[in-house]
């Protein structure tokens, strides 16, 4: 697998051009397959996780093209899908999986779900529990991959109390309750991610969310709902944008614009915990596209302060912690990050790979099973850098430790990138567009 080394930096600038958001780019292929005729999709994420989810709809029977800029879906409407001794691969994609495997439970389907090394380690029952509720029978040796699902063609409606916030299982949920004829409720801790939820309501679904007295949220699907066959357009990403705003902050003497980066208040938490920490970020010209907020971000070199981060904020920027921790290395004090247990079940143990990176390179670092702090070490100090970063086959690890490098006194050299593509293709070609030194190594 490639490596690639990061060398200082003396300044970035320009404008950056960030592909369309991962989560939305999952959500449209699997949404778009279940309306009633055929929707165009543009700024489509063409990354290894996104073309994983295309391919399964693929041997599922839906038809998926690419047309120059965009794509094209045919959907066949809602419970419509049939089959038997499918074998759905996933690679790296936890999202395509775990929402798929809600498609299969609502439908007269048989698939069997495996992935790379990476995703058969992650843990899968906090989708299977509920999706067993709706009567999909599901057979697994263990809480990971490989899973076989036999799904119900009318799944029981179901009320179900999430234990933690995710956009994964509750639109899990929700894609194998569309084919109940009764309503699917979800309720959880705190709001996490509402894409599916925003998009289910653009193409015509009769879905609400409120906020309950103890705080918790609820979400209510009316079944059998007629989606309408509407072309959508996906914003940037913005846990992808967060890797050059980041770097300009901390590298001296930089100044960056990413357009069209999507502002949903569910994933701008990173954002609002960098202007806490006295970012010069401003975001400019909102718009609405397609159901989500949309806005340009500017972002410049800035003196950052520690701070905490609370544990109400996680589920908004869970993706973003591993590159708000660079930031914190820049930073005057110490920055603390609460609640954020969940990075311990993400591509890898990221509050662990990322404390051991940084002890790597001077900075010191603590972590309980749910928390994370960074001692920064302030504008002016070096850092030696001249250290080898293992990803663990994590492309958020990877790219937050190549921003890392644009500011260390010697390179650093990451290894096993390659899942970079996994969410970001062209990351280091349009990093060294505004001035990063990035290179094969």
């Amino acid at each position: 697998m490639n490596s690639i080394s990061s060398s200082k930096s003396t300044n970035l600038s320009g404008n950056f051009s960030v592909p369309g958001d991962k989560s939305i780019s999952h959500r449209s292929l699997i949404i778009g397959s279940l309306v009633s005729g055929r929707i165009e999709i543009n700024n489509l994420l063409e990354s290894e996780d996104v073309i994983a989810t295309a391919e399964a709809l693929k041997i599922l029977g839906v038809k998926i093209n690419k047309l120059h800029d965009k794509w094209e879906v045919f959907g066949s409407g809602i419970g419509n899908f049939f089959g038997y001794n499918y074998t759905l691969n996933m690679g790296n994609s936890g999202t395509g999986a775990r929402l798929l495997m809600g498609l299969v439970a609502g439908s007269n389907v048989e698939a069997t779900f495996i992935g790379d090394e990476s995703l058969s380690k992650r843990p899968m029952k906090r989708v299977t529990v509920p999706l067993k509720k709706t009567g999909a029978i599901i057979v697994s040796q263990s809480d990971n991959l490989p899973i076989k699902i036999r799904g119900s063609q009318i799944p029981l409606p179901i009320k179900y109390q999430s234990p933690i916030s995710s956009a994964q299982v509750k639109s899990s949920i929700l894609l194998a309750g569309l084919s109940s004829t009764g309503k699917t409720t979800i309720i959880e801790p705190s709001l996490s991610r509402d894409h599916t939820e925003r998009m289910l309501k653009f193409f015509g679904a009769n879905i609400s969310t409120h906020k309950l007295d103890d705080m918790s949220w609820k979400i209510t699907l009316e079944g059998i709902p007629e989606l309408k066959p509407l072309n959508l357009n996906i914003p940037a990403d913005p846990s992808s944008a967060a890797f050059p705003i980041v770097s300009a902050i901390i590298t001296p003497n930089s100044k960056i614009k990413v357009e069209n980066v999507c502002i949903n208040e569910l994933r701008t938490g990173l954002y609002k915990t960098l202007i806490e920490m006295g970012a010069n970020i401003q975001i400019l010209n909102e718009k609405e596209i397609s159901g989500e907020l949309v806005a340009d971000i500017t972002a410049s070199s800035s003196s950052l302060k520690g701070i905490i981060v609370p544990k109400s904020r996680a589920a908004s920027m869970i993706d973003e912690y591993p590159i708000l921790s660079i930031a914190a290395t820049r930073a005057t004090g110490n920055t603390v990050m609460e609640g954020v247990e969940e990075l311990r079940y993400k591509e890898t143990d990221r509050i662990k790979t990322v404390c051991e990176g940084l002890r790597k390179i001077g900075v010191v670092t603590h972590e309980t099973k749910d928390s994370m702090v960074i001692e920064g070490k302030g504008p002016n100090a070096k850092i030696i850098g001249n250290v080898e970063i293992d990803s663990n086959l994590d492309h958020r690890i990877a790219m937050s430790f190549l921003c890392l490098g644009l500011i260390t006194e010697k390179e650093i050299i990451v290894r096993n990138t390659d899942t970079i593509n996994s969410s970001f293709p062209l990351f280091k070609q349009k990093m060294n567009k505004i001035g990063a030194n990035l290179n094969f190594f």
